[in-house]
Formats: structure tokens, C-alpha cells, sequence
């Protein structure tokens, strides 16, 4: 059979447009699933196992739509300028695209603070959502002080790395934007991240949580553990899986982890299997 061409193409937005990718499904449709991008390099790290993942999915029946948000990738706008509501209103923007183009239950899958900005927005639809999460993180406050620690790294061997992330948090809370690793992040996308929390949403029905470990003990993080308990006490059917591969969202050179795509694929199914 013929491998499905993804469509590539402009989504008209309040500021300027968002570059959107759009897997049809082969086969009769089993969902829609919106993609989430993780934030600063990981998003551009990880675009090869998106691509194979979102190609590999739309061959079992799933439309899949990924989207640049403001200020990334080839979308209207510089980093600078991206905020954590603009970002939410792409995702309903995708959602909304996806909705028109097929009728079927809503995945969003989201990559590390891409799970954020996933529960953020399903929190602004008017349908039942879905989540498939890699890698997710629970906490923005906890990424944003991952990210401040690129501009402090060079200050490490100096002892200076302290006051380094405290005048990025001054100049953060002053209303200043400062340049992380090439990026200009703004207070207002600072702010929007640092109080996300990876926290089910009203409407939120179901969750894949897929984490890359080196480990063999095939155990989730206490942090992952503690955050799907809260989301099976609201009422979510959540199942966690740990997959050995490297963490190719961070690492020097583009990696593959083959086990993530075939496990991704095999949760959808038994999902579908069960809903069946």
C-alpha cells in the first residue's frame, strides 16, 4: 500500500499564520490527535520521531495535525513574541482545524511541556479529550528552571551560576525579557509556564503516559507515579509505560528510539481494542 503524504500548509491565525502538518488516516478513522511540541531545542530534537510517529499512526487510522505554535518553527513570529495563552489558543486553533477536517474522538498528544500546554487548552474545548503524553512534565515551574539553566551553565565552573538564575528571575518578574540559549524568552511566557501544572482537565477521559528511561526496571518517576494517582482520583483511565531508549529530545546528535514508536502504537490499539 501506498505510504500517506502528509499536507503541509498555513493556518490563518489572529497574528499572522502557524505551520501545520496534516497526516490523513488511512483506513477507517479512529481519531483525531492534535501534536503539542516541547519548548526550545527539544521541540527541534525531537522532529524526526514526531514525523515517524505521526506517519506510522496515520497508517492505523488516526489523523494526526501538528502545528508550529507563535514565534516557532516556520510559523508567523519570533520566540520573543510567543506567550503561554497565544500558545493555548493554537491549540484550540488545531483542534478546531482538525474537528472540521475529521469527525472522530480528540487525542492531544503532547511533548514535555507540550503536555502542559495540552491540559491547558483541552480546558478551553467543549469535547471529551484524550491524552497522549511523552515524556510529559508535571510541573512548569520545574521546566522553566531547567531552561533558566542554559544561560547559567557557562557560570558553573565560576561558582556564579546562583546569581546568574537569580537576575534572569529579577529581570522575569520586572516585566524584562531575557535571551536563554539563543532564545528570547519573554516574562509573559515565563509567567503562563511557571504556574502550568500537568492537572486533569474537566473533560479529560483517558491518558497514554509514556516516559524514556536507560533503566531496565521498567519503573516510572516518583513525579509521574504521584501525578497519575491525582489523575486516576479525577476519574481519568490512565496506563503508564516505560520504554529503554535514549532521551532523543536532548541529545547532541538526532536519535531514533524505535521501542517508543512501537510502544505509542500499541497503547492506541488496546485502547481502541478495549473501547471496541
Amino acid at each position: 500500500m501506498a505510504t500517506v503524504m502528509p499536507e503541509v500548509f498555513f493556518l490563518p491565525a489572529a497574528t499572522g499564520q502557524r505551520l501545520c502538518v496534516h497526516f490523513p488516516a488511512r483506513g477507517p478513522l479512529r481519531g483525531r490527535i492534535v501534536f503539542v511540541h516541547a519548548l526550545g531545542e527539544e521541540m527541534n530534537k525531537s522532529r524526526r520521531m514526531v514525523s515517524l510517529q505521526a506517519r506510522s499512526l496515520s497508517e492505523a487510522g488516526y489523523a494526526v495535525l501538528s502545528i508550529d505554535l507563535l514565534g516557532c518553527g516556520d510559523s508567523s513570529g519570533d520566540f520573543g513574541d510567543a506567550t503561554w495563552s497565544a500558545w493555548i489558543d493554537d491549540v484550540t486553533l488545531a483542534c478546531g482545524w482538525l474537528r472540521r477536517a475529521a469527525d472522530a474522538p480528540l487525542w492531544l498528544w503532547g511533548m514535555r511541556a507540550g503536555a502542559l500546554l495540552a491540559v491547558d487548552a483541552a480546558s478551553q474545548l467543549d469535547e471529551d479529550c484524550r491524552f497522549l503524553f511523552w515524556q510529559p512534565a508535571v510541573s512548569g515551574r520545574v521546566l522553566l528552571q531547567q531552561f533558566l539553566r542554559f544561560k547559567a551553565a557557562g557560570d558553573m565552573a565560576e561558582g556564579r551560576a546562583a546569581a546568574v538564575m537569580a537576575d534572569l528571575r529579577q529581570r522575569l518578574d520586572a516585566g524584562e525579557a531575557v535571551d536563554i540559549a539563543g532564545y528570547t524568552l519573554s516574562p509573559q511566557l515565563a509567567q503562563g509556564l511557571e504556574r502550568a501544572q500537568l492537572t486533569p482537565p474537566p473533560r479529560a477521559r483517558q491518558v497514554e503516559w509514556i516516559e524514556v528511561s536507560a533503566r531496565s526496571d521498567g519503573q516510572l518517576t516518583p513525579a509521574a507515579v504521584k501525578s497519575i494517582d491525582a489523575w486516576r482520583h479525577a476519574g481519568c483511565s490512565v496506563r503508564g509505560h516505560v520504554v529503554n531508549a535514549p532521551p532523543f529530545w536532548q541529545t547532541i546528535d538526532i536519535e531514533d528510539a524505535p521501542a517508543l514508536l512501537d510502544t505509542t502504537l500499541a497503547a492506541m490499539a488496546a485502547r481502541e481494542a478495549v473501547a471496541q
